[in-house]
């Protein structure tokens, strides 16, 4: 799909996410009361190539769906979300990935997710020219299996093109993929369990981000009200207050800084200026805008 705009690739999950409003979040043991329930497009990777395509990107994915409903509402809502779906694999047999997440009064969430159809992304689908074709930034998650997220690496490495990793959720990366990733980012949560201290402010994020570059080569420690932190290049190293917002939901808000980030890194802008652009459209996600 040939175009003026850069292009975002995003290789990774998509999810039916059944979204359910309560009270608050149970505890252990615990049944809660919960005042309604919807049905919501998710998965990091298909949350994340809709926000590079509204901050602007032409927007591609390489994903799976499950020959089922679920299926068709993900492709459809990418289709309505300005995504490039050629590159979909309908996986028969196998469901569609899905999640329940519960938010509470507070607009704090938790969820569980079942991968499903995300767990078989054929790998051979990413050694496809047309995949690649105008691409300027990658976006990888967790939310795949890690063999998937190397083989796109590798290819993008190949092609001369930056791999933004959003490393969540956590989970051990092998050194190989680790060599592949420009730029990472984490919330606070992953970066402690990456090693760093706990990240209780902008200071701490920046020391979390300054440990983690001894491993990659730019990072980005979010840490959610207080903002976030880069470490890069001398001249692009950052400490910047999140945006001020009444919270409705906090759910997808991190989709939409990823995607707006590497919207910014895509047309040539650099990480200050991306990063900026990411946390409004963050912190307008959070507000309901």
């Amino acid at each position: 799909m040939p175009s003026e705009n850069p292009v975002v690739l995003t290789v990774g999950s998509l999810h039916y996410d059944i979204m359910v409003e309560a009270d608050h979040l149970p505890r252990k043991d615990e049944t809660a009361i919960g005042s309604r329930w919807f049905p919501k497009f998710g998965g990091k990777g298909g949350n994340q190539a809709v926000a590079a395509a509204k901050a602007g990107a032409t927007s591609r994915m390489v994903g799976a769906v499950g020959d089922d409903d679920f299926g068709r509402f993900l492709r459809e809502n990418l289709t309505r979300g300005r995504v490039d779906d050629r590159f979909i694999a309908i996986i028969p047999g196998v469901g569609s990935g899905m999640s329940v997440a519960i938010q509470d009064a507070e607009g704090d969430y938790a969820a569980t997710i079942v991968s499903g159809a995300n767990l078989h992304l054929p790998a051979l689908a990413l050694s496809d020219d047309a995949v690649w074709e105008g691409v300027k930034v990658l976006i990888l998650q967790n939310e795949v299996p890690e063999g998937i997220n190397l083989a796109a690496a590798a290819e993008a490495r190949k092609r001369g093109i930056p791999t933004l990793l959003n490393a969540a959720p956590f989970r051990e990366l092998g050194a190989e993929f680790r060599r592949l990733v420009d730029v990472l980012v984490v919330n606070a949560v992953e970066a402690e369990m990456m090693g760093t201290a706990p990240v209780c402010c902008l200071r701490g994020a920046a020391d979390a981000a300054k440990l983690l570059a001894d491993q990659f080569e730019t990072v980005i420690v979010t840490a959610g009200a207080k903002g976030l932190a880069a470490w890069g290049a001398a001249e692009e190293r950052l400490q910047l207050p999140a945006e001020k917002v009444e919270v409705v939901s906090s759910h997808g808000a991190g989709d939409a800084f990823i995607g707006t980030l590497a919207a910014g890194l895509a047309a040539g802008k650099d990480l200050e200026q991306s990063c900026r652009a990411a946390s409004v459209a963050a912190a307008r996600h959070v507000g309901g805008l």
